[in-house]
């Protein structure tokens, strides 16, 4: 049987969080996740979706145009991790750059494709904004395993952010030296926090780690996906 995963989407666009904010992208939008955040505003369900072989997807990539990196997208990808063992290194063969955006749960698959991946973009999902509880030691072994690539750790808060999970994000960050992206959590095209705000969340984490930068959600301002 071909292996095949449920993708929501394949589009092309500029990304709109972290540091490569303004990029072109091609996205691929996997269904299925293994959290349920509060704030997640992502339609992916399977009912919408279409099945790809590798070989389908593979040629779609290819006639999509370039694009700076494939931006791998959910949903959680992981969760699809037997179709990326073998998809990742199929199109890692035509010179695409694979960027893997992940919530940072599921180590033992990133170990699995962490060497078809170029980099990798990670959630530290705060209980205070998602309603998720993760046990530090996942987030532990996983950031143990994405640094061998280029790696930084977005961080959504509000209002409710604890001073625990303030110290938690600039420790784990500080072990494995990665670059934590701070972004406001978002009310449809409202920030749910004022500038001011942002700003003493800002300073509290840039006391206890220099490599943190304050981006929001830039393509909701500019109306893309």
């Amino acid at each position: 049987m071909d292996n095949k995963a449920k993708i929501r989407e394949i589009f092309t666009s500029i990304q709109g969080e972290g540091p490569y904010v303004g990029t072109k992208q091609l996205f691929i939008r996997f269904c299925g996740c293994n959290l349920k955040c509060d704030y997640c505003d992502t339609d992916f369900e399977a009912s919408k979706s279409k099945d790809y072989t590798v070989e389908k997807l593979v040629n779609l990539v290819n006639a999509a145009g370039e694009a700076y990196t494939i931006s791998l997208t959910g949903g959680e990808p992981l969760c699809s991790v037997n179709f990326l063992k073998e998809f990742l290194p199929e199109i890692r063969k035509y010179g695409h750059k694979i960027y893997l955006e992940t919530n940072a749960t599921l180590p033992d698959a990133l170990l699995q494709v962490i060497d078809s991946v170029d980099i990798v973009s990670a959630d530290i999902k705060l209980k205070s904004s998602t309603g998720m509880d993760i046990e530090h030691e996942v987030y532990e072994k996983f950031f143990a395993e994405a640094v061998k690539k280029e790696c930084f750790a977005k961080v959504v808060f509000d209002d409710r952010i604890t001073n625990e999970e303030i110290s938690f994000c600039t420790e784990i960050a500080g072990k494995y030296d990665f670059e934590l992206i701070l972004q406001p959590k978002m009310n449809g095209m409202q920030f749910s926090v004022t500038p001011e705000f942002c700003e003493t969340i800002f300073d509290k984490f840039y006391a206890k780690y220099k490599k943190v930068r304050l981006i929001p959600q830039v393509h909701k301002f500019i109306n893309l996906r």
